[in-house]
């Protein structure tokens, strides 16, 4: 069964229609897919040359892209997630050092560079335009995610015709505020749970990226939107590979309900906590599915 995914309009989000399109998708799918967008789909087809060049990479070149914070360098296949391999480069946008560190660590042509320059200055600045009219959909306006904690993220699910029906990433839902990935447009994988319990297929759509909420904007927005829970089975036999954005949470590591929000609706829902908190109980407990936000909850 295919999923309910809304469609914003990303050049018609100043007009009042499409930012509570935006709000309504937030709140009751915590998923979007995002159309007409800023991004060329030029070098949308060039970053996943990029990406499939980077993954045929030898292990020994990959496993130089040193993790700075948890998840942020290589992510081999292991036993867990066999079928799941990815890349990343932590706070890339602030960061010309770190772009430069993961140019030379997988020693990466000159085009491929300017590629991916292009391509993670283009998806930040859309990442945070999308994250501020989250906010201007709840009537908070003070907010700059520009500054925010990034991470640019590749990743490639290693499909083989004896893994139909395996797992390639469990269910989950994301840590940060909001992740805004281009999934693969020709390979199928995503299933998001909705909220009868049914796992649900995302199809790809050419062009479009999709944007998904996490644990850090459930928070922030005091349980107004939802964070998505999602997964990646393998339906099909061909490699597939998704890629973008991962927006964290504020600079100061503070995970709260933005103080507008928790006024307007009498209280906070969830004491204020460290987003490192949040994400070592993930690795110490295994746990992906929001249960971490339960021991925050305020009674």
């Amino acid at each position: 069964m295919e999923a309910s995914v809304p469609e914003v309009d990303f050049e018609k989000l100043s007009e009042g229609e499409e930012l509570k399109k935006l709000r309504e998708a937030c709140e009751k799918y915590g998923i979007l897919r995002v159309i007409n967008h800023p991004i060329p789909e030029t070098l949308m087809i060039e970053m996943k040359s990029v990406v499939k060049f980077m993954h045929d990479l030898p292990l020994e070149i990959k496993m130089r892209n040193k993790s700075i914070i948890p998840d942020s360098g290589y992510i081999p296949p292991h036993p867990s997630s066999p079928l799941y391999e990815a890349m990343a480069i932590y706070d890339f946008h602030k960061s010309p050092q770190a772009l430069e560190d993961f140019f030379s660590q997988l020693d990466l042509p000159p085009h491929y560079r300017k590629i991916v320059k292009s391509y993670g200055k283009a998806i930040h600045e859309l990442a945070s335009n999308i994250a501020k009219e989250m906010g201007k959909s709840l009537g908070i306006e003070d907010v700059d995610f520009k500054d925010w904690p990034f991470i640019l993220r590749s990743i490639k699910y290693n499909f083989s015709p004896e893994n139909i029906g395996e797992i390639g990433v469990m269910l989950h839902s994301d840590t940060g505020f909001i992740t805004l990935i281009q999934d693969d447009e020709t390979v199928s994988g995503l299933e998001l749970l909705d909220d009868s319990g049914l796992f649900k297929v995302v199809t790809p759509k050419p062009g479009s990226l999709l944007c998904i909420v996490g644990d850090v904007g459930r928070v922030w927005s005091n349980e107004k939107f939802w964070n998505a829970r999602h997964r990646v089975i393998c339906n099909e036999t061909c490699t597939r590979y998704s890629f973008g954005v991962f927006m964290l949470a504020a600079r100061d590591g503070i995970v709260e309900a933005h103080p507008k929000l928790a006024e307007r609706n009498d209280a906070p829902r969830y004491r204020p906590f460290k987003y490192e908190d949040l994400r070592q109980f993930r690795i110490v407990t295994g746990k992906r599915n929001a249960e971490v936000l339960d021991q925050y909850r305020i009674a």
